[in-house]
């Protein structure tokens, strides 16, 4: 066979060459000519729909921060009570199970692909992956492929739960003939690193399994069958990725400094102990944010404080003697913790979450101080209190947790005198009045995400407000300005541990607006030390301060790109 050259977009940079994987997914089963009863059907669905829940908390566990946002999503999807609504509706029509959520399915992804907005229309996507997972459960099938040899994914489209699931050590790259750049398996495929392209018109009829495929994922190229010469124009493209690899691992003891003398330390975001090892070894400076709810999602009782204790204990021990800021529980009514009885509201993210449910839950959240503050004794420990909102947030935490104390030192176990306690900047109260709350925390760190959808009103899941959701509008970096300003008055120091952190023009926008330290996936970790180490500070200054003069995003961005181009 001839080299075949096919056009695609672009969606993840670098270039790979290797044999073809073609995922052709089986089409699921005709529906059965005749339904059950409505009450059949409706109990088919209902362990259909726990069975697919089990299956996505499955893969969270197994996520990175990116993926742990996607299948947030999802979960959120399979709980919408208006999904469960059009399907109830209609089996007690008569129809079976499967072809009430397919119906339903449909409705809101039609929705979705019938606007202009682009983002939005990839996010169509998404609800059909949620679909596909229940339809394979009503089936008894089961969805997804596996990886088992070194390979170039080449799909129609891969939904958001199948990228999640592939083994990422023997993914080369992943071509598609549908999907956008905003698409999810897009995002996933930049945050690992891995070349994608997607829009390949007539690739998947055109490639065959162990065929070798070549991609670039700057330009779009796809070859297919590659002549000698492409051979060699690719090898040479992924041998200089490789040097740059190889410089990247060797520069990850580099500290974050900029050619003008200015330290920021780069540190990790991770969702485990396992995690924080990884982190370590792509060169973390420290661990930014450990969230702590891996340990009380996917399972049926509350964590004891053995438990807890020997997670954290292992977290720190990873960490070599690194800082590991431990967050507390964040878990509110958009998480599914059965065994919590958290009751279901209109808006979650401003209702009882985090600090708010640990506060009513007071057994809840002494086991986890106590158990945190055993595990002091392994590491350089940092715990910190989410979704504080001023004064009385804080001084009731600082108070629990010094209960938790006197009660283990009453018992004679050991705790460290030298853990710092420090609060996450996310509610706009908190940065309004972080002159007073930096007196009483050894540092603040900054959870852009919800800072940005609490500050713009802006519900960050949902996808028709995708296009409002602004990390650099001026009104946000004005808060964040006002964050460091406060607490370098108080000689305390300011971490971001969002995903502003990891963003090319959020970073050298947090590096000119003075913040101590960026925490990102483990991932980026070595392309913003690159920025970094090119970037004077004086010039990221410069764009910062002119930057809280401006009145849009746009503008925003437009002043900090050419300095990021410059840098990279």
């Amino acid at each position: 066979m001839s080299e075949r050259l096919l056009r695609g977009v672009g969606a993840a940079a670098g270039a790979a060459m290797g044999p073809a994987l073609v995922y052709r997914e089986a089409q699921a089963a005709e529906t059965a000519a005749k339904a059950g009863t409505p009450a059949e059907e409706q109990a088919r669905y209902e362990a259909a729909c726990r069975r697919a829940a089990a299956e996505l908390e499955e893969l969270v566990q197994r996520a990175d921060d990116q993926g742990r946002e996607i299948l947030g999503a999802h979960q959120l999807m399979l709980q919408d009570p208006e999904l469960h609504d059009l399907v109830a509706a209609s089996i007690q029509a008569g129809k079976p199970a499967e072809e009430a959520v397919q119906a339903a399915v449909e409705q809101f992804a039609g929705m979705l692909e019938a606007l202009d907005d682009e983002y939005l229309r990839e996010r169509a996507a998404d609800v059909r992956d949620v679909g596909r997972r229940l339809v394979a459960a009503l089936t008894g099938r089961t969805v997804g492929l596996r990886l088992e040899r070194p390979a170039v994914v080449i799909a129609r489209d891969l939904a958001p739960t199948d990228t999640i699931g592939l083994d990422r050590s023997l993914l080369l790259g992943i071509v598609t003939e549908q999907g956008g750049p905003t698409s999810h398996t897009s995002i996933l495929a930049r945050s690992w690193g891995i070349p994608a392209v997607v829009a390949a018109h007539g690739v998947l009829e055109a490639a065959a399994d162990g065929m070798t495929v070549a991609l670039d994922g700057d330009s779009g190229e796809v070859v297919l069958d590659p002549d000698a010469g492409t051979r060699t124009r690719y090898e040479a493209a992924m041998a200089r990725a490789r040097e740059q690899a190889e410089r990247d691992r060797a520069e990850a003891s580099l500290p974050g400094e900029t050619p003008d003398g200015v330290r920021v330390e780069l540190a990790a975001n991770a969702g485990s102990p396992d995690e924080v090892a990884l982190a370590m070894e792509k060169g973390a400076e420290g661990v930014g944010l450990l969230r702590s709810e891996f340990l009380f999602m996917g399972r049926d009782t509350a964590p004891t404080e053995e438990e807890q204790y020997a997670a954290y204990a292992a977290a720190l021990r990873n960490a070599g003697g690194r800082r590991v800021i431990i967050r507390t529980l964040d878990i509110g009514g958009d998480k599914d913790v059965p065994y919590l009885g958290l009751a279901k509201e209109e808006n979650p993210f401003l209702g009882v979450r985090a600090l708010r449910l640990c506060f009513r839950r007071p057994e809840l959240f002494r086991a986890q101080l106590r158990a945190l503050l055993r595990a002091s004794v392994h590491g350089r420990l940092a715990i910190m209190f989410p979704m504080v909102g001023g004064l009385a947030d804080l001084r009731r935490a600082r108070e629990a947790l010094a209960e938790a104390r006197r009660s283990l030192e009453a018992e004679g176990l050991p705790v460290a005198d030298n853990y710092e306690v420090g609060i996450m900047i996310e509610i706009p109260s908190a940065a309004l009045l972080a002159d007073h709350l930096a007196a009483e925390v050894d540092f603040f760190s900054i959870g852009t995400n919800d800072l940005v959808q609490y500050t713009l009103a802006v519900d960050r899941g949902n996808p028709e407000l995708a296009e409002m959701y602004q990390p650099y509008h001026p009104a946000v970096l004005r808060l964040i300005d006002r964050v460091v300003t406060a607490a370098h008055a108080a000689g305390k120091w300011v971490g971001v541990c969002g995903e502003m952190g990891g963003l090319p023009a959020g970073a050298l926008l947090l590096l000119g607006l003075g913040v101590d330290e960026l925490s990102m996936s483990p991932a980026l970790l070595a392309r913003i030390r690159r920025l970094v180490r090119a970037t004077p500070f004086a010039e990221a200054r410069s764009v910062a301060r002119q930057s809280l003069a401006l009145g849009t995003p746009e503008e925003v961005l437009a002043l900090v790109e050419p300095l990021v181009r410059r840098g990279e």
